[in-house]
């Protein structure tokens, strides 16, 4: 463990802290940089260029979020035994700006196509001037699709009048694309999977042992280490969106590969700034890393057919019930569930064997904030996907009527809220520490809880002043943003600090990892989430707005009631766990 830095001869602090969080504040945000700026692509990549349905689109960013945060469950435990944070910091950094750049190479964009009543229609979208409309081609006629409220599907002909109506279900939406691309594709998502695996969960642990056992400005460390996440996801999530839009998706994937390559170029030629942070272990024995680097790479075809699995599971039949539900899941979904409830418990029952009554207690409370941690992320990680849509369909993105922002550029809202508040929140929880007044971690997590789900409420109210064509004013959205902000500065930094200061020394990087497993099956559930928020498109596009915002808005009310009461629960618990927590802070 580094020495913390107020005990270094040089008395050397960065704001009151340990010099070395400077450092690792830059390379984590350059980081993020790059994950944020393809994520603020990911879903309109899927939906707009390869004209994946919904449901599959929602599906595959579930899934490909879902990896992200379960491999550090093993990049965690390598750098545990054998590698050391460092050097898993430095081999993920590489992987995940070469996935990066795979991204970058993209083929013909998809052709969209129409299934109606067994024939199929080849379906060509408006000019620019009308981009939002699509139209079946019908020998000599092109006809307009417009969806009706019953899901009935009307095509309309060039002076308005109905040339045909389609019952439900009788129109399948489709589209032809190139299969070679979308394995590439899926190639580049896999390789920033891996490397998130290795680079996610160890820099955070790296971040820990700058400070020594008790030391009072560990939460506000993680808050300012937090703060440069979003400092870096803040511009690439207006930059990348704005290169896509005005130079192609390559571009945008490109500055974020540019991104991770700095991150990769601060952690690698440190200059000495974290010598003796992050070594691997004394007892690690005979040097591994070349045996761990090949095994993660071979670990590449396993991630590729976990994809097109979850691309191509159907899914469960109506009336079948949990069980049959549990049964149709895509590998993907059993395997995150089995991981989780499997681990759980089996770390618990170590605990009791290999440590105290109080340690066990203390793991215990960081347990049962993990499952609680779960419920946060399902509902918060709708930003990528059906926040981005509706943002995409339903929102009116003119800026005070000046400018236009692009759906994808909505994301950084977040960000934005993150970058201001945490300073603030850093010297929140330091003043209320030192009057003795600091909400408990529980407390803490309860709040956030009641806080994303009060965020959903405040875009369902903005959802009932849509304007006549059925778009929500920006700012309805940039208050969900807002709100969950703040839910959020409640929970995740504090949470990765909660995860260093409640586990067993030994295993530490373990519980890091399982952290960001509860985040990968919350990302997993946000998936199937944001699946029953879908709603009907053809060719990227959906056929009636109404119908669009009405299912936006009963699923967000839904789920934001949930997390009320959920987060109301957590609070009537706090003060066992707080017990639990054994005077943790």
């Amino acid at each position: 463990m580094a020495t913390p830095a107020a005990d270094t001869p040089e008395g050397k602090t960065w704001f009151g802290h340990p010099p070395q969080l400077a450092r690792l504040f830059t390379t984590e945000a350059m980081e993020r940089f790059g994950f944020y700026g393809m994520r603020a692509l990911l879903t309109l990549y899927l939906a707009n260029y390869f004209l994946f349905s919904d449901e599959t689109t929602n599906g595959l960013y579930g899934g490909f979020t879902a990896l992200v945060y379960l491999t550090p469950l093993v990049g965690g435990l390598m750098a545990d035994r054998y590698l050391g944070s460092k050097r898993s910091v430095k081999f993920g950094a590489v992987l995940m700006a070469l996935g990066y750049f795979i991204l970058c190479f993209e083929g013909g964009a998809a052709k969209p196509h129409a299934t109606i009543e067994g024939t199929r229609y080849e379906v060509v979208v408006g000019s620019a001037a009308d981009a939002k409309q699509q139209y079946v081609i019908d020998g000599a006629r092109q006809l307009a699709i417009k969806g009706q409220d019953d899901g009935t599907i009307q095509l309309l002909a060039e002076d308005g009048s109905v040339a045909r109506t389609i019952a439900k279900g009788g129109f399948v939406a489709g589209a032809d694309r190139s299969e070679f691309y979308v394995l590439l594709m899926l190639i580049g998502l896999t390789f920033v999977t891996i490397g998130n695996g290795f680079f996610k969960p160890n820099i955070s642990t790296m971040v820990g042992t700058l400070y020594a056992p008790g030391d009072r400005r560990r939460d506000a460390g993680f808050t300012i280490f937090y703060m440069g996440i979003n400092l870096g996801s803040l511009f690439s999530q207006l930059l990348c969106p704005l290169l896509a839009t005005t130079v192609g998706w390559w571009a945008g994937f490109g500055l974020a590969a540019l991104g991770m390559l700095l991150s990769w170029y601060l952690i690698q030629f440190d200059h000495g700034t974290l010598h003796g942070v992050g070594e691997p272990p004394e007892n690690a024995g005979p040097d591994r890393s070349l045996i761990i680097y090949a095994g993660a790479l071979m670990a590449v075809p396993v991630m590729l057919f976990l994809f097109y699995n979850l691309m191509n599971t159907p899914q469960a039949e109506p009336g079948a019930g949990f069980i049959g539900y549990l049964v149709a899941l895509p590998l993907m979904g059993k395997l995150l569930f089995g991981t989780f409830v499997l681990a759980v418990p089996a770390i618990l029952a170590w605990s009791y064997k290999a440590g105290s009554r109080v340690e066990f207690q203390m793991m215990l409370a960081a347990m049962v904030l993990v499952v609680f941690n779960v419920v946060f992320f399902t509902l918060f990680e709708q930003a990528g996907s059906s926040l981005t849509l509706f943002a995409d369909r339903n929102t009116d993105l003119s800026v005070f009527g000046l400018f236009s922002i692009s759906a994808g550029q909505t994301q950084f809202f977040n960000a934005f809220f993150i970058v201001t508040l945490a300073p603030l929140f850093s010297m929140l929880w330091g003043a209320l520490g030192r009057r003795g007044l600091e909400p408990s971690i529980p407390v803490k997590f309860a709040i956030a809880l009641i806080g994303v789900g009060a965020g959903f409420l405040l875009l369902v109210w903005g959802t009932h002043n849509a304007d006549s064509g059925f778009k929500v004013a920006l700012w309805w959205l940039a208050g969900l943003y807002f709100v969950h902000s703040a839910a959020e500065l409640c929970i995740s930094p504090v949470g990765l600090s909660m995860i260093t200061k409640l586990s067993i020394a030994r295993v530490v990087g373990l519980m890091m990892g399982v952290w960001f497993l509860s985040i990968s099956c919350a990302q997993y559930v946000a998936g199937l989430v944001a699946q029953v928020a879908s709603v009907q498109t053809v060719g990227g596009q959906v056929t009636n707005l109404k119908v669009s915002l009405e299912t936006y808005a009963g699923v967000f009310w839904t789920i934001g009631l949930t997390a009320a009461a959920i987060g109301v629960v957590l609070l009537a618990l706090s003060p066992l766990i707080k017990k639990w927590m054994h005077g943790v802070q």
